[in-house]
């Protein structure tokens, strides 16, 4: 059976990535070109300047990856792109070039939801795994605990009610300065600090599948403004690991619950919060002691990266489903939704 060939393009946030994937599974190159030092001095990111760093960025990327992967563009079989969710003029400036790419090789055009690319990140890690599964989705604009039935097909068991896990962990490093993105920051401070030393709220919800974390983090604010107001010494160690334990365990928690309720025995990881390592912990932990397997990509399939892309859209485009040139960024997109 001839090999599929996929070139996917990713642009929905602050990285301008573009990869060539085999049969789905096998990348033979993931270029990454990332924004985050560009958009450090302002403390997240900016949508314009996010934008144009895509424009510049992109003729450069695609060279460098039919350099690395030794592959000419006459012999790719489909493009795909993410299409949503994610920043609308990001989102433009990869979906544009990729439609450009389609017209002009004569190829079909597949939309990829970016939330199914990074679930579709642990079949390329875990060349045995196919659904069903559950997976807890958690990044910096997503907390979702999901029910992979079937390649494209999802069935959202819970969500966050506020604020994203990934978002928490920002905001809660931009309060105490430790600049941005505050994820990995808080992640590598808490393996110093005492996760018990501040008990800081879980927010279960009446164990149903839903979070909430507006609730802890106006319970740090609030601790942190305390101790200024008093002028007493903050333990920035401390704080982190109190609090990153508190997310952790909700989210381990009610990711084994719906496994164990559901009837799985496989729980996978994606996002870029999936890179914490205490979650990493936690979850393995929890799943040894309920003979649930977890699994979980490496930290450069976490975050985003168009390989994840690629993966999901090579399963889209056996199961055909192409897009024409009508096809448009659509920056809310939901899981499961075309």
């Amino acid at each position: 059976m001839k090999d599929i060939i996929t070139l996917s393009v990713e642009s929905s946030c602050d990285e301008t990535s573009i990869a060539i994937l085999k049969n789905g599974r096998e990348v033979l190159t993931n270029i990454v070109s990332t924004q985050i030092d560009l958009h450090k001095k302002f403390g997240g990111v900016v949508p314009e300047v996010a934008s144009r760093k895509h424009i510049e960025n992109i003729d450069g990327v695609l060279q460098e990856a039919l350099d690395e992967a030794k592959i000419e563009l006459k012999d790719i079989d489909h493009i795909a792109v993410t299409y949503g969710p994610g920043l609308v003029g990001a989102l433009l400036v990869g979906l544009s070039y990729a439609k450009s790419l389609a017209f002009c090789l004569n190829k079909p055009l597949v939309g990829v939801n970016h939330i199914e690319g990074h679930v579709s990140a642990n079949y390329i890690a875990h060349k045995d795994l196919k659904p069903p599964f559950i997976t807890l989705i958690v990044s910096g604009g997503h907390t979702h605990l999901v029910e992979v039935k079937d390649y494209g097909k999802y069935e959202i068991l819970g969500r966050t009610r506020d604020d994203a896990s990934g978002e928490a962990f920002d905001k809660i490093a931009r309060a105490m300065g430790l600049g941005y993105p505050g994820g990995p920051i808080v992640d590598k401070l808490a393996k110093q600090g005492n996760k018990n030393a501040i008990d800081f709220p879980r927010a279960y919800l009446d164990e149903g599948y839903d979070f909430s974390f507006s609730g802890l983090k106006s319970a740090v604010l609030n601790y942190l403004n305390a101790k200024k107001m008093k002028k007493e010494e903050i333990v920035v160690e401390d704080v982190c690991a109190s609090f990153q334990e508190a997310v952790v365990e909700v989210l381990s928690q009610k990711a084994i619950k719906a496994a164990k309720e559901k009837g799985y025995n496989t729980i996978a990881l994606a996002g870029g919060v999936a890179c914490n390592s205490a979650l990493r912990e936690k979850i393995t932990e929890l799943g040894k002691e309920n003979n649930i397997d977890i699994k979980y990509p490496p930290v450069d399939l976490c975050t985003d990266n168009a390989a994840m892309i690629g993966c999901a859209g090579y399963y889209n485009y056996i199961n055909g489903i192409i897009d024409d040139m009508s096809l448009n960024a659509v920056p809310n997109l939901k899981i499961g939704q075309r």
